[in-house]
């Protein structure tokens, strides 16, 4: 048998003790083939879960024979031979003679001799091994379902599980990837289920690569189904043999399945391969097919006599060429069969519907349904048969539906149906004829017209068959002949149905009429049934346009509802409508007409969207565009809402609660490096339509190419037989450079060969297409271009038709005869309520353009040009919005448009054309110039000027003057005021033309005009004195200084300038100097503090001047663009400085400040400021750190200081050595940091000094500190001091330490400290004691030692905070050298202040405290 003969020919993995379905792979475990002659296990491989078994006996004995433990024992009566010496015998046994045995698949004789005696047996067996399989297959699908459904089911109720209660989990792969050898040409499906907590994500890869089903789409095909991952592999070719592997990750580890997949070649590939076996076991059933309907057959319109294809193209999976999906056909819910008049095919991706020969009797809905293995597929569209040309002017159409009843031997019963009569004559009867089977002659049955649709004929002979056929007659004439009845066989007895009727008379006309809105064609029609049907066969349906007097037909076969969608009506169209009954008598009187309608589609939600495609990507965010949908739903598409998912879940998350209006959306808030998929819904003023299909996964990683990203949104413009024009949008990536310019590619549909329509690439964004073909569909897509290659290419575009629309008209160029005006005009074939005519010039939307005035009337569009010139030369093009694409240009040339002018001139000649009509103008010291300018005056001309209806003449107040070479005629007002106010008119006549322009000049527009005279009288008195030649502005130094300037002018030694800022005067070190002509007002480190309204005013005995400068808003922001275009400038290169908190990269400049656009980058990624990277800076410099680094924090760090016109980059690479050096530092400093936090120090209250009464009790009380607890020792005079009675020492909490002495003597005087220190350091603390007698005076403390106070003496206790303990107050003084002494002892003991000021430092003891003594800081920065 040959491979290509096969349906599929799939080589079987042989393996026993497995039988299991799951999510497309089946296997079936050891099967008893007792009836076979031998055991031995079958396994069926992977196969397409669009695919039925398909198991060939080639395959089945070419499989390894794999004898089971138990069935060993039954086998022990066959050969022990080897497994492959039976193969080898098999093969030489049933081998052609044309087909060469491989040598590897050679046999001896004894192998021969048993594959024989096994072969011998096998027949027996196919029919149980088909019956076992089928049976398996049921039973294990049932069983497979119905466990999916339990674990979707116990999916959902895990979901209900507290967060709190999950256990982290390692990914483990519960089912594992195998191995598999598959044929050329076969798809193959690798399978694993995986657990982990939380939910793994498993990736895919081939010999190491990641698997992109991007890069080869339709290649690969990655799904993830209720827990179990599947990577599916197309037709595979042998490149295709590699090691596959999937990687499941979570936050707690990563586990890898790897499985190989070795692709082979059949011997004469490509050939047909002559495999010399027995039949296949089975063959695929049609009815297991995945069939995916894509371009439907629409409502279509036929005329009798003609022919008419219907045809449905699909997607078939598997597309077998000898195994075609099986479709049915019906007309009106009555399945149709093939035959003269009805031809059918399916296969080739086609199903299709012929009908050669048309009659009325073919009208109706045709519904294709196609049976797939989910149940069917179905479409269904209307079509319409109208009469073909009559045989005589006003003749009626055809009859139809002719049936032959209650036949017996001698005579029939002849019915049909009437035709539809609109604007003939009445039906006065019709003519019954007949054929017999075998003649080649028509025999006419009455001689009269008979006047009911039912006729029996007589003098049939028995046993002959018979054809028959009506015509029908009117005034005008007789008919076209009816299709013949179908054939019809004089015999007895026949059992047939009987049309019976004994009511006579037509039924009563239809009741009310409605028509409601259907499409932008097509209307809903809906009327009551007659209250006496009288065996009613249908109703006939007829139109007609408001205005107009001819009806025309709807139907042209009776429509047995009281529904009927009418279709092929003009859009924007009005039309009525009224129904007819018919049955057997004839027809009824017309209903009573509809109320008017116009033909608009049906307010309903817009359909999905579709086409998302991915347009740039940061990491962090996705932007996705999308198409508009197909069909807007009657009003216009307000709204679009995305939703987003993981392509490893099924929960849809909304991305907007607020409404889209653009078809374009950044998605934030992504993971990087995950696959998410979105969809998109649409919707208008009826509501929210249906989403989108999922897009394909799209992986949420930076785009980092060069190359910039797709262009998008393409659209046609201009469809015509053999061009048409594409637009498109620029990309949202631009790459490391701007786009110059793009290429566009163009391939038929169907066609994966693109051909680039322009070898130079085209800066703008839209190009003209010619050379089409007419009738054949194309694709395209736009690549962009910049200075590093040419980017992605374009999503492609919906397939184009080159063909114009019927009825497409051009745009018309024309002169207004009655205004002259220069006009271009559209007529649109079509249009809807919603739509709107968009003009663009060389394709960009003209909008509120001075120059055009766009109006529109019914259809029609008109663009005329207020004041045409050169400037207006160009390609204009018009876009009707919501049709199939009504849109049309023209070329405006400068001839035309010469040729245009000088019509309009002519029009316009008896009126002296003006420039400018009459206006206005305020000049120097308050005068008002009224002027206009005619287009040409000649030097006979005459004019004069009308103010309030009262004619004013040159005089004393205004002067009237006028220049013929540049046509301009003027009034000069020398003082304007109130009174000017009210009515200038100018009234011209030159030669038999004549114009006259006026100008109101009264309210608002008076009260500007007046103000402006006025303010130009003050200025020219202001100019009289000192005064601002220049107003306020700012300029800024090179050291980012801030000065404020203004120009004087007119002034004198005695003139004076003062500043002000919000109304408080500002004296600035430098007093101003006006006699320069030049004051500045310095603003040094300008910083938000420096907002205000800051003036400054110039005054002198003649008058005084003020300017104002406002620094805020706009004004503030230019101000810190220029200070960091000279910042930026002078910044230096980013410099790496340790710290104990982390790794900062500084930048040094002239000045700094937080207002100025900086913006700090890691790997081209926006840092914004947190714990983690920390965002400051100084005046001098700009720093960013990096606390607590580890290596994610490597890499290239970018610094942008932007001025609104040049961004200024400084970089650092923070990796390799530079990093490593720069963490051991900061470790280094957060160890020397750490250390001086931790090590053991004297908090606070102890005194330096005290002096003590003898007998008095002293108490040395100090908090002290460390991690860990640090040792506290005291000393006196360097000897350490033990705890006595005399003496107590004590260490409370690890906290509090004291030294107490009970009645002090004379001898207690000396040097008393303190050594308090842990594993990290200490801090050695003295203290000065100086007892006195009783009598004596308090000695003073010598130069450098702080005064005493008295001491108050203390009961010995327990040490508490030493807020609350009573001990000597901490003195404010600074502390003595240590090499002072006190001369004598002080009265009182002098304590340190709480907040530690530095000292001289006691030196340390170095065998006690190695560490420095207290307040020595550590070199360490502190953290800020």
């Amino acid at each position: 048998m040959s491979r290509t003969s096969s349906p599929m020919y799939m080589p079987l993995a042989i393996f026993s003790n497995l039988i299991r379905k799951k999510h497309n792979s089946v296997f079936i475990q050891g099967m008893d083939l007792t009836n076979v002659g031998s055991i031995f296990t079958v396994a069926v491989g992977l196969v397409s879960r669009s695919s039925p078994f398909s198991i060939s006996l080639r395959n089945l004995f070419m499989m390894s024979l794999s004898v089971s433990s138990e069935n060993r024992m039954e086998y022990s009566k066959s050969s022990s031979k080897s497994v492959s010496q039976a193969q080898a015998q098999a093969t030489e046994a049933m081998a052609e003679q044309a087909y060469t045995i491989p040598v590897f698949r050679q046999r001896t004789a004894e192998e021969t001799e048993e594959y024989q005696r096994v072969s011998k047996n096998v027949g027996k067996g196919l029919a149980v091994i088909q019956e076992e399989l089928q049976r398996m297959r049921i039973a294990t699908k049932a069983q497979v379902e119905s466990l999916e459904i339990q674990k979707e089911v116990k999916g959902m109720m895990r979901k209900r599980v507290d967060l709190l209660e999950e256990i982290p989990k390692l990914p483990d792969f519960l089912v594992a990837l195998r191995p598999h050898t598959v044929w050329e040409k076969t798809p193959v499906k690798l399978f694993c289920t995986v657990e982990g907590n939380p939910r793994p994500i498993v990736k895919w890869y081939k010999d190491g690569v990641p698997v992109d089903p991007l890069s080869a789409p339709g290649k690969y095909k990655i799904e993830n189904k209720y827990g179990v991952h599947s990577l599916i592999v197309s037709r595979c070719v042998v490149s295709d043999t590699a090691e596959y592997s999937a990687v499941a990750t979570n936050q707690h580890g990563t586990a890898t399945s790897k499985a190989k997949i070795i692709v082979k070649r059949p011997a004469g590939a490509g050939e047909s391969c002559q495999l010399g076996l027995v039949p296949h076991l089975t063959e695929i059933h049609a009815s297991k097919l995945d069939v995916s309907l894509l371009d439907r057959f629409p409502v279509s319109f036929g005329v009798e006599g003609n022919s008419i294809r219907l045809v449905c193209t699909m997607v078939v999976v598997p597309d077998l060429p000898n195994i075609p999906p099986i479709a049915q056909w019906y007309r009106d819910d009555k399945l149709l069969k093939p035959s003269k008049l009805v031809e059918m095919s399916v296969g080739g991706g086609a199903a299709s519907l012929t009908l050669p020969h048309l009659a009325k009797d073919d009208e109706g809905l045709y519904t294709l349904r196609i049976f797939t293995k989910d149940g069917t597929a179905e479409h269904s569209a209307y079509l319409f048969v109208s009469d073909a040309a009559p045989s005589a002017p006003g003749a009626p159409g055809a009859p139809m539906s002719v049936k032959a009843y209650d036949v017996n031997s001698d005579y029939v019963l002849v019915a049909w149906k009437p035709p539809n009569t609109v604007n003939e004559a009445p039906i006065t009867g019709y003519f019954v004829d007949r054929f017999e089977a075998g003649t080649d002659t028509w025999v006419q049955c009455n001689d009269a017209p008979v006047k009911i649709c039912k006729y029996p004929v007589h003098g049939l002979r028995v046993g002959h068959s018979y054809y028959f056929r009506v015509r029908a007659v009117n005034s005008s004439g007789i008919s076209r002949p009816s299709r013949k009845s179908d054939k019809v066989t004089a015999l007895d007895a026949a059992e047939s149905e009987r049309l019976q009727g004994t009511d006579e008379g037509v039924p009563s006309a239809p009741g009310h009429v409605v028509a409601t809105r259907n499409t932008k064609s097509s209307v809903f029609v809906q009327w009551e049934a007659p209250k006496h049907l009288k065996h009613l066969m249908g109703y006939y349906i007829d139109g007609r346009v408001v205005g107009a007097k001819e009806w025309f037909a709807c139907n042209h076969k009776p429509f047995k509802h009281t529904r009927f969608v009418v279709h092929g009506l003009i859009p924007g169209e009005t039309y009525v409508f009224r129904v007819q009954a018919v049955n057997l008598f004839g027809l009824s009187e017309e209903s009573q007409e509809s109320s008017p309608i116009a033909v608009e589609p049906a307010l309903a939600t817009p359909s999905a969207p579709f086409g998302i495609t991915m347009l740039s990507s940061d990491g962090s965010s996705i932007t996705v565009a999308w198409k508009s949908p197909k069909h807007c739903g009657g009003s216009k598409v307000n709204a679009y809402y995305i939703d987003k998912r993981d392509a490893d879940t099924l929960v849809w998350k909304e991305v907007n609660l607020n409404a889209v209006t653009e078809r374009m959306c950044t998605v934030e808030n992504l993971k990087e490096g995950t696959f998410y998929e979105f969809r998109v819904t649409a919707g208008n003023m009826a509501g929210v339509g249906l989403p989108s299909a999922a897009s394909i996964p799209m992986k949420c990683e930076a785009w980092t190419m060069e190359e910039p990203g797709p262009a998008y949104d393409l659209s046609f413009s201009e469809v015509r037989s053999h061009s048409l024009v594409i637009l498109w949008r620029a990309p949202i990536y631009t790459g490391a450079s701007a786009v110059t310019g793009y290429f566009v590619d163009m391939a038929k549909k169907g066609s994966s060969e693109f051909v680039t329509l322009n070898q130079e690439a085209v800066s703008h964004r839209y190009l003209q297409v010619t050379g089409l073909e007419e009738g054949e569909s194309y694709v395209f897509r736009v690549r962009a271009v910049n200075a590093h290659g040419v980017g992605k290419p374009s999503q492609l575009s919906e397939p184009v038709c080159a063909k114009a629309i019927p009825g497409t008209k051009e745009i018309v160029a024309g002169v207004d005869e009655e205004t002259g005006d220069v006009f271009l005009s559209l007529e649109a074939c079509e249009i809807c309520e919603t739509s709107k005519f968009v003009w663009s010039k060389n394709y960009k939307p003209i909008g509120d353009c001075p120059r055009v005035a766009v109006t529109t009337k019914g259809r029609t569009s008109r663009l005329t040009f207020t004041n045409p010139d050169k400037d207006d030369l160009g390609k204009y093009s018009v876009i009707v919005t919501d049709t199939d694409g009504v849109s049309a240009s023209h070329t405006l040339t400068e001839d035309a448009l010469n040729t245009m002018l000088e019509l309009s001139y002519a029009i316009r000649h008896p009126i002296v054309p003006l420039k400018h009509g009459l206006n206005y103008e305020v000049l120097e010291k308050g005068h008002v110039r009224f002027w206009l300018q005619a287009v040409k005056l000649s030097p006979s001309v005459s004019y004069r000027f009308i103010v309030n209806d009262k004619e004013v003449t040159s005089g004393e107040g205004q002067k009237i003057s006028h220049d013929v070479a540049t046509g301009i005629i003027q009034m000069t007002v020398d003082h304007f005021t109130r009174a000017n106010e009210g009515t200038y008119t100018v009234q011209i006549h030159d030669g038999k033309a004549k114009t006259q322009s006026s100008l109101v000049l009264v309210g608002d527009v008076f009260k500007a005009a007046l103000k402006e005279a006025e303010f130009q009288r003050k200025e020219h008195i202001r100019k009289q004195g000192p005064h601002f030649s220049e107003y306020l502005y700012f300029t800024v130094t090179e050291d980012c200084t801030v000065m404020l300037v203004c120009k004087v002018a007119n002034v004198k030694k005695e003139s004076t300038l003062h500043w002000y800022k919000d109304d408080e005067e500002i004296v600035p070190d430098t007093p101003p100097n006006v006699m320069s002509g030049s004051c500045a007002l310095p603003l040094p480190l300008f910083s938000r503090k420096d907002h205000g309204v800051y003036k400054a005013v110039l005054s002198d005995d003649r008058g005084k001047d003020t300017s104002v400068f406002d620094i805020s808003g706009k004004v503030f922001d230019d101000i810190i663009n220029a200070i960091a275009q000279i910042a930026g400038a002078s910044a230096s290169e980013l410099v790496l400085q340790c710290t104990p908190e982390g790794i900062r990269l500084q930048c040094y400049m002239n000045y700094y400040t937080e207002e100025m656009k900086t913006v700090w980058k890691h790997k081209e990624s926006k840092i914004a400021s947190s714990e983690k990277m920390r965002i400051g800076g100084t005046a001098e410099m700009a720093w960013m750190q990096i606390c607590d680094p580890s290596d994610k924090e490597k890499g290239h760090y970018t610094m942008e200081i932007s001025d609104g016109v040049k961004t200024h980059t400084r970089t650092f690479d923070l990796s390799g050595q530079a990093y490593t050096d720069a963490y051991e530092e900061y470790l280094r400093l957060k160890a020397a940091a750490f250390a001086e936090k931790n090590r053991g120090r004297v908090v606070g209250g102890l005194p330096d000094v005290v002096t003590i009464m003898e007998e008095k009790s002293l108490s040395l009380t100090c908090t002290v500190w460390g991690e860990p607890t640090p040792e506290v020792t005291w000393f006196k005079n360097e000897q350490e001091v033990a705890s006595t009675e005399h003496t107590r020492v004590t260490f409370d909490g690890g906290k509090f330490a004291s030294l107490v002495i009970n009645k002090v003597t004379p001898e207690d005087s000396g040097k008393y400290s303190i050594n308090v220190r842990n594993k990290y350091g200490g801090e050695f603390v003295e203290i000065t004691v100086s007892v006195y007698r009783h009598g004596e005076k308090i000695p003073e403390p010598k130069l450098g030692q702080p005064k005493a106070a008295a001491a108050t003496p203390v009961p010995p206790k327990s040490p508490a905070p030493p807020s609350k303990t009573p001990t000597p107050t901490p003195s404010k003084a600074q502390t003595p050298a240590p090499s002072m002494k006190s001369p004598t002892p002080a009265s009182t003991p002098i304590s340190k202040s709480p907040t530690p000021t530095p000292k001289s430092p006691t030196p340390p003891r170095s065998v006690k405290s190695p560490t420095p003594p207290r307040f020595m800081k550590s070199p360490t920065p502190p953290r800020k």
